[in-house]
């Protein structure tokens, strides 16, 4: 499966000259290519449920009947969140007969962004933001933390099932960094969530973790409490008061 994916790898073992093993992922390569296991291989089952089989007709409905392939990112995430935070190729073929395409066309969309895992997760899978902003204000050091704290390493699942961690670049909270996300998938995709936590701090970070692991639902958004969503940590300094129309304009004449 994934033809070019499969012959760059077997280029690179020709390089080498030597076998990978095909248990271990090197690097990024598990990005580029699928290997059969037990539980992720064409042979096995899948189907939607029927509360989301309703949702697939419901989200193919908004694209032209000629285009209904443009739903494929759309039923991509709903497989993912029926499926516990992760797209065995099952479900990705199930995907292309549903919407009428070639099986390599949905697996291109789900190799091509990273927002799909095509490997198990954790039940609670936080992803740190690992672009420059973040960087440079402590990313390094939150996901740290959060893989000491865990004891696992990045992409890895507890193994009670619970957490993994990966890192997702930029989540547009430059101005909130350092932040992490949480994709919530303990719930199935009736209560699936995904929720931004910003100003992290190491010892933030892993008080999120111990509160999800209660079954407590951490406050949301930025966890300085000496700030208000986006706002200067101590209060606003300017933009006190609601602004004046500009004198040269009727506003309500728009």
């Amino acid at each position: 499966m994934f033809g070019l994916a499969q012959a760059a790898r077997r280029a690179a073992v020709a390089l080498n000259g030597r076998r990978l093993n095909p248990g271990i992922r090197h690097f990024s390569a598990a990005l580029n290519y699928h290997l059969d296991s037990p539980d992720n291989n064409p042979n096995v089952a899948w189907e939607f449920t029927e509360p989301n089989k309703e949702r697939v007709r419901e989200i193919i409905s908004h694209y032209p009947s000629n285009y209904k392939q443009s739903a494929v990112i759309s039923l991509l995430d709903l497989a993912q969140q029926q499926h516990g935070g992760w797209i065995p190729v099952s479900a990705m073929n199930k995907i292309a007969e549903t919407l009428g395409m070639a099986p390599i066309r949905v697996y291109e969309v789900a190799t091509f962004y990273s927002m799909f895992n095509r490997a198990k997760v954790g039940k609670y899978h936080l992803l740190v933001c690992g672009t420059t902003p973040c960087m440079i204000r402590g990313s390094c050091d939150i996901e740290e933390a959060l893989l000491k704290h865990l004891g696992v390493k990045r992409n890895e699942v507890t193994k009670d099932g619970m957490f993994s961690v990966g890192e997702m670049e930029c989540m547009g909270c430059c101005v909130n960094a350092p932040m992490i996300t949480v994709a919530d998938y303990t719930k199935g995709s009736e209560g699936f969530s995904y929720n931004y936590y910003e100003d992290v701090t190491p010892k933030r970070v892993i008080e999120i973790v111990e509160m999800l692991r209660r079954g407590e639902t951490p406050p949301v958004g930025t966890q300085n409490p000496d700030r208000i969503k986006s706002g200067p940590a101590g209060g606003n300094t300017t933009l006190l008061s609601e602004p004046k129309p500009p004198p040269c304009r009727d506003l309500d004449a728009c």
